[in-house]
């Protein structure tokens, strides 16, 4: 790969230039974490940076939890995303085959992927329920995104993955192609020890295609343990960076409204005369699972879980997926 170096100075410039002709985003610290922001002048210098992962995914930027598909729209500013980590980019690609495919073309979905530029993070470390790399996917992007950044001692690095991302750095003079074996070397000790430190976390964990095989073999007593605890509140699909289900929501004047769904809040699968094959709670609890590890791998090549564990962080009933396909696992063998 080729990289790209600038001084953090000079890069908080470039940002701050940017501010005239785009609108930026990236994750800043609050009390709850870092999450993505607005930036205004005042927050450049508060910009995370290589620190996993950003509070929201990065599908919000592309599928709104609601938008009027029928309103008069205005004209969109190029926007560029700073920051999101591997497991949010990576989930692109299966939310590019679902609305970008033969089947079905979303033109709001296709105006904003081609009105941002990405630059993916490279994530040095990890947090609690990160396991990436337990299903194929590196926690720094090579892929999708337009460009990838690493910053070591003061230095930006910018890894050069698309056109856009190159174009992009051609009007950054300040920037400089970056050939130093020593750099380069470190770069890749840094991708290395994250990949370790994520491998030694998770022994145990199945990959993605076990995953989806010991799914299709769990019995009903498994589904009814782990879905004791669930309150379908729903927070584990909306918070999921692959999960795009919808309604589309009929309203007055003939406007339509697109509006994120879950499969776990009751009546999902809810039709006329009130029949719903996901009545009962473990049913709803099991369709998620059979859905990301069995139904999409039939489908659609992207895998449809990249491990970034907000599922996890944002369970109210503490439930954990990775000791539930742990002890499935144990039980298969």
């Amino acid at each position: 790969m080729r990289y790209n170096s600038i001084t953090k100075k000079k890069w908080d410039k470039v940002i701050l230039d940017l501010l005239s002709s785009h609108d930026v985003f990236a994750p800043v610290s609050s009390e709850h974490g870092h999450d993505y922001k607005y930036i205004a002048v005042s927050d450049i210098e508060a910009i995370v940076y290589n620190e996993p992962k950003p509070v929201t995914p990065l599908k919000n930027f592309f599928l709104p939890v609601k938008e009027n598909v029928t309103g008069e729209r205005i004209g969109e500013r190029p926007r560029i995303i700073i920051g999101p980590p591997n497991c949010d980019v990576e989930a692109l690609a299966l939310l590019d085959e679902i609305y970008l495919g033969s089947d079905f073309n979303d033109i709001f979905y296709r105006k904003r992927r081609e009105n941002t530029i990405i630059i993916g993070s490279d994530c040095i470390g990890k947090q609690e329920h990160c396991h990436c790399t337990s299903y194929g996917i590196r926690p720094y992007p090579t892929t999708i995104a337009d460009l990838g950044l690493i910053i070591i001692e003061g230095i930006v690095y910018l890894r050069i993955i698309t056109q856009k991302g190159e174009d992009f750095l051609n009007k950054i003079e300040s920037s400089h192609e970056c050939k130093e074996e020593e750099i380069l070397s470190l770069i890749e000790r840094e991708h290395s020890a994250t990949e370790a430190l994520l491998a030694e976390t998770n022994k145990g964990l199945p990959d993605y295609k076990r995953t989806g095989e010991i799914v299709s073999l769990a019995g009903k007593e498994i589904w009814l343990k782990y879905s004791s605890k669930c309150v379908s509140c729903g927070a584990c699909a909306t918070i999921c960076p692959t999960c795009s289900c919808f309604l589309l929501i009929d309203k007055p004047g003939f406007e339509k409204v697109k509006q994120l769904d879950a499969c776990q809040y009751p009546g999902f699968e809810r039709v006329a005369g009130g029949e719903d094959s996901l009545f009962r709670l473990h049913n709803r609890f099991r369709n998620r699972y059979m859905c990301k590890y069995i139904w999409k791998p039939q489908k659609f090549r992207p895998v449809a879980c990249t491990g970034c564990g907000r599922c996890i962080d944002a369970c109210i009933g503490k439930i954990n997926k990775n000791e539930l396909f742990m002890e499935l696992a144990r039980t298969a063998l």
